[in-house]
């Protein structure tokens, strides 16, 4: 089982592109901060995210960088080489994508999933 679930602020606004077919790509990262066992220390993780098409179209449009976002997806492992050097690099494919606080908020947290078809299913 591959599965994933994380909640912190993005670092920096969604970048939103096309492929050539159509289907829109977001990409963005996540700080999530990591309790040590000592006294309640903290440290922040960071994480790459992915989405796609109208999953994609959702976090562009209603998130910005500073806001709290849930994320429950998979771990995609991509390696290549560069100057000789195998690289390697995780990321999280979105599946759900989740308000968590903050300006976006309310009584009722919207939710987008990729079972979702088009807009008209979205509360607002």
């Amino acid at each position: 089982m591959n599965k994933v679930a994380l909640m912190g602020r993005l670092t920096r606004d969604v970048e939103l592109r096309q492929t050539e077919s159509g289907v829109s790509i977001a990409k963005y990262s996540i700080a999530v901060r990591r309790q040590y066992a000592k006294q309640g220390e903290t440290d922040v993780d960071f994480f790459n995210i992915v989405a796609f098409g109208k999953s994609a179209e959702f976090v562009e449009k209603f998130f910005n960088k500073g806001d709290m976002i849930a994320v429950v997806g998979r771990l995609q492992v991509d390696t290549w080489d560069k100057d000789g050097e195998k690289r390697t690099a995780i990321k999280v494919i979105a599946e759900e994508q989740h308000f968590c606080g903050g300006k976006s908020s309310g009584d009722n947290p919207i939710k987008y999933n990729d079972s979702q078809e088009d807009d008209e299913d979205l509360p607002f």
